[in-house]
């Protein structure tokens, strides 16, 4: 397994969320800067500062209009980047918006960690909420499904959510206490499988609401983030630990660690090289080949 870390921006920045882009580009957000970056195929760095900077920039997902959308957690808005670097900002008052991603309806769908929301913005900036049944959770990933519903987890609820695309809303509780689950994804077999942060397990969640999990080697790894990958596997970052990990859908996990130490793997996505990237916190893209 080789890893290669690429710089992007100084220590200071913060790459986080990390999404291949209509262009075949991989987009990052800087949290810590306030700006949207790119990397291009050939190599090339391109950083678009928003304004104002003091948004927190975190989630980045691809929309269905050709452009990069992504969440202001601190600024309470909903960011749109065009592959022109043109960039639009919605409000979204006192949300907290984390996760975003598309949805089958041609919108995009997004998690209010503040007010308990799930919200819904179309690609002409309306925005519409559901409020959760569930107080004080912490919506925080989200992710589309095979049935066109959007999953979401309850990092303080600890719970996985589904909400369908009429509004409809399905709770399930996690198994394990204090689990905090963070990432989600849509993996190939039709489930989802999410990361918990708190137990230091990966869980995969069946469309009829079945829960299994996964406890990792090292329980203490704070995985984070997660991609689906090939045969019904994922990819996933451990936070704490320094690494990369992949999980069979059989449930076996193997580890890669990361070669610079202390460097904070968040988002993860799969390139359009077939690598699996990840975003480092220190300042860095790593792929892995």
């Amino acid at each position: 397994m080789a890893i290669d870390e690429i710089q992007v921006s100084d220590a200071d920045a913060g790459p986080y969320g990390i999404v291949v882009g209509p262009d075949r580009a991989l987009w990052f957000t800087l949290v810590h800067r306030g700006a949207v970056g790119r990397l291009g195929d050939g190599g090339e760095v391109t950083v678009y500062p928003l304004d104002p900077a003091d948004g927190g920039p975190t989630v980045i997902a691809a929309g269905p209009d050709e452009a990069l959308w992504f969440t202001e957690f601190k600024g309470d808005r909903i960011g749109r980047i065009g592959t022109d670097g043109a960039i639009s900002a919605f409000p979204v008052p006192g949300a907290g918006p984390y996760g975003i991603a598309a949805g089958a309806d041609g919108a995009l769908w997004f998690t209010a960690m503040r007010t308990d929301r799930i919200g819904r913005i179309t690609t002409d900036g309306t925005v519409t909420g559901y409020d959760l049944p569930v107080k004080g959770g912490m919506p925080s990933m989200i992710a589309a499904g095979a049935d066109d519903g959007l999953w979401f987890t309850l990092n303080q609820g600890n719970a996985i959510g589904r909400i369908g695309l009429d509004g409809e809303i399905v709770i399930h509780p996690l198994p394990t206490e204090g689990a905090a689950p963070v990432g989600i994804t849509a993996a190939g077999d039709g489930a989802m499988w999410f990361v918990e942060i708190g137990a230091g397990q990966i869980g995969r969640i069946e469309p009829d609401g079945k829960i299994e999990e996964f406890p990792l080697p090292d329980r203490a790894a704070k995985p984070h983030a997660i991609v689906s990958g090939p045969g019904g596997g994922c990819y996933f970052t451990e936070w704490g630990a320094n690494r990369v990990g992949w999980i069979t859908g059989y449930g076996v996990v193997e580890e890669y660690d990361l070669p610079t130490a202390g460097s904070e793997p968040h988002g993860i996505t799969i390139g359009p090289d077939g690598a699996v990237w990840t975003a480092l916190e220190i300042g860095a893209l790593a792929r892995i080949a």
